[in-house]
């Protein structure tokens, strides 16, 4: 680690958190000020690949509107407090709140930056549970919960994600993803374009299926036009066709399936013929795409945010596994593989499980059924606005800003305003933050260790790595995790405890339970032993060295420092039957919630086709709402405008860098057009994270490009039914040239 007074410069390596990829980064240090990353060549997982995102890491860690220390609301407001001064008020405001209107009264919103921070894996489910809420938001219900909700019907476990095997796979068919702009999503996998073209070169093939004419769509073999919306009722006629024509083959996983000539049954009248003109395709065409599905020598089906935040958001989930399941591919070399964390709990022996249950528990106001443990996002408003019993009081956000990313900013701004109270851990005075009565800014990320429990679990190699602090602490900085442990005491009644008390008994916890479970590789151990031979200078890298001493590889944080560009664990390996925990240990095909669902899809097959629908897009230089205030990642092509074909400008009256007033459900926004045809015809596309234009915030760079919020066009009504996940994609717009 560089000394703090120097300025001669060095280097250090890192992971990169700005997205799902977790490239390696080697960091360019003038003393402690970060003046450059370029990619690590000797990392065993991203070997020197680098984005623009990765290569702007200095510029997000000296980020000037960052904030240094906790702000505390006086007087209606915001002033610089000490870190004393906010836990002591945060202790004297949320305790009595729960302790007077129950634990309810309480409700915990998680954003996506949490999974890129070791203290936002770790320290979370420690604050749901001292408040016992069972008000948990997070960004999971306005993107990937119907692949959690979907894995959890089928395979018993919502963290049993499959992913393609990229290197080895032949055939590819990709919905809804443009790993090209994202990096990669529910996929972890540096240089994912990389790794397309490389499955190209070595004959394979790529079929893209995107209303949106994407950079992943134009390296594509096939692209594939669909209506947006369409992804299920496309899935299911391929699952149909190869039933049809007699091209299913399980192999190795037949004696671990149950359900197929139920799933035959469900799907029988989703011919081809019967949605082509929902999907707007020609049958024949999906014919030959199920044909080359089931002919390829290994193949993966994988599906994002395009046919995740849409009306059929589950079935279209669980139809990509199906057809990973029917045609054979589904956790074999070059299908769809489970991955095997270096932090997850070592195997269980195969057998009969628990098993997955959705609507444990309803929303008060609208009865929304909780999905793993969380409720939609899309209803948190009403939840703090409507009187009543069980009325959220208090908000708790963690990197959290669901003012721009949930649908209906409007209305949650107004509701934000009504709490009792509001803690935000985030280092921004944002759209949402700026509600708060008090703001915990954790450090920036060269200030903080890496390790990543979340991507690990859905990385397409096996692989662990883990980096310290580039740099030491600034002055007056509070340590991420210490910010979180603090928390967890301030709400739980134990205000004042030594922070280390919180990973003490996290530890204390894990080993009591540890010890007693035979297939543990501490089974029979003494707890006390176990605790003092765990490696580590503080309390997070020592809960890290139990959980990979707990886990499948007989690895230690020790083995990780001494490999600092990482540990390769090899390729991803069949897991079937060992992975699944649903109650029958077998792979459940039609699950009773999606049959019970599935009347819903066929009435699409006779629904009206609206005029012009809308999607959303991602930019390589963007992260949700993010990035924007970095500034060579808030500019060039990175615009908010609102793409339109050239047929549609022409009916409407459009011009290119005009503008035009688009409205919805939820309201209407002035945006300028771009006339382009990289979008379908009937099909309109406007980013999302924009719109930086409320007052109160300090976001200098973001507020000089503030763009427009494309959720504001959602009221928050349109939800997919199973997993509670708000419909983001392919809703219903109306769009009219401005003066």
């Amino acid at each position: 680690m560089p000394d703090a007074r120097s300025d001669a410069t060095s280097n250090a390596l890192r992971i990169c958190p700005l997205c799902e990829a977790t490239c390696g980064l080697t960091l360019t240090l003038s003393g402690t000020r970060v003046t450059g990353a370029r990619g690590d060549r000797d990392d065993v997982f991203s070997q020197g690949f680098i984005c623009p995102k990765g290569a702007s890491f200095g510029e997000v860690d000296a980020d000037p509107d960052r904030l240094r220390t906790p702000l505390v609301r006086t007087d209606g407001v915001l002033r610089e407090a000490t870190w004393t001064e906010a836990f002591d008020l945060i202790a004297a405001r949320v305790r009595p709140l729960v302790e007077e209107y129950g634990p309810d009264s309480v409700g915990i919103v998680l954003g996506n930056p949490n999974v890129h921070t070791m203290a936002g894996a770790l320290y979370p489910p420690l604050l749901i549970g001292a408040l016992r809420t069972r008000n948990l938001f997070t960004a999971s219900t306005l993107d990937q919960m119907p692949k959690h909700v979907s894995s959890g019907l089928l395979f018993g476990d919502p963290f049993a994600i499959p992913v393609p095997d990229l290197d080895r796979t032949a055939h590819l068919l990709m919905l809804g993803a443009n790993p090209l702009d994202s990096n990669g999503s529910l996929c972890t996998a540096p240089d994912f374009p990389g790794r397309l073209k490389a499955l190209r070169r070595r004959g394979g093939t790529l079929t893209v299926v995107d209303p949106r004419r994407t950079r992943t769509a134009a390296l594509a073999d096939r692209h594939i036009a669909i209506r947006p919306g369409a992804d299920a009722l496309f899935l299911a006629a391929l699952a149909h066709t190869l039933f049809e024509e007699d091209l299913t083959d399980l192999g190795a996983l037949a004696a671990h399936v149950e359900g197929v000539e139920e799933v035959r049954a469900a799907v029988r009248e989703f011919t081809p013929e019967a949605v082509a003109d929902a999907c707007d395709l020609d049958p024949a065409t999906i014919r030959d795409v199920a044909r080359e599905l089931a002919a390829a020598p290994s193949a993966a089906v994988y599906g994002r945010m395009g046919s995740s935040t849409v009306e059929y958001g589950t079935l279209a989930n669980w139809l990509v596994d199906v057809l990973n399941v029917l045609t054979g591919n589904l956790d074999r070399a070059g299908g769809a593989l489970f991955p095997l964390s270096a932090t997850a709990p070592a195997p269980r022996p195969a057998g009969p499980g628990r098993g997955f249950a959705l609507g444990r528990w309803s929303s008060r106001v609208s009865g929304h059924p909780e999905a793993k443990g969380e409720l939609p996002t899309a209803a948190l408003a009403e939840e703090i606005e409507t009187p009543g019993e069980g009325r959220i009081r208090a908000v708790i956000t963690i990197a959290a800003n669901p003012v721009l990313s949930a649908p209906d900013g409007r209305r949650l701004d107004e509701a934000l305003d009504a709490l009792d109270f509001m803690v935000a851990v985030d280092p921004y005075l944002n759209e949402t933050t700026r509600h708060a009565d008090v703001v915990l800014p954790p450090p920036p990320p060269s200030q903080s260790a890496h390790f990543d429990f979340a991507f690990n679990g859905l990385a397409i190699r096996n692989q662990a790595r883990f980096t310290p602090a580039a740099v030491p602490l600034d002055e007056g900085r509070m340590d991420e995790c210490e910010i979180h442990a603090r928390l967890i005491l301030a709400v739980s009644g134990m205000h004042g405890a030594p922070p280390s008390a919180v990973d003490d008994l996290a530890v204390d916890t894990a080993l009591a339970k540890a010890v007693t479970q035979r297939h543990s590789p501490l089974y029979g151990a003494d707890p006390g032993e176990q605790a003092r031979l765990l490696s580590g200078g503080t309390g997070p890298e020592r809960r890290l060295d139990l959980m990979l001493r707990l886990g499948p590889y007989d690895l230690g944080l020790d083995d990780l420092r001494a490999a600092p560009h990482g540990v390769d664990l090899g390729p991803l390996e069949p897991r079937v039957p060992q992975v699944l925990k649903t109650r029958s240990g077998r792979i459940e095909l039609l699950p009773a919630p999606i049959a019970a669902d599935l009347p819903r899809l066929r009435a699409a097959l006779d629904a009206g086709r609206d005029a012009l629908v809308l999607v959303g897009r991602r930019h390589l230089r963007s992260n949700n709402s993010w990035l924007h205030n970095v500034p060579s990642l808030n500019g060039g092509s990175n615009r908010c405008t609102l793409q339109v074909h050239p047929a549609d400008a022409d009916r409407l009256g459009l011009a290119d860098g005009k503008p035009a007033r688009i409205s919805s459900a939820g309201g209407a926004l002035d945006v300028e057009v771009e006339v382009t045809d990289a979008v379908r015809r009937g099909v309109v596309s406007l980013p999302h994270g924009w719109g930086h234009d409320r007052p109160g915030t300090r976001l200098t760079v973001a507020a000089g490009r503030p763009g427009v919020n494309v959720n504001q066009l959602l009221d928050g009504s349109r939800l997919d039914p199973l997993s509670g996940t708000a419909v983001l994609n392919g809703f219903p717009v109306d769009v009219a040239p401005l003066p």
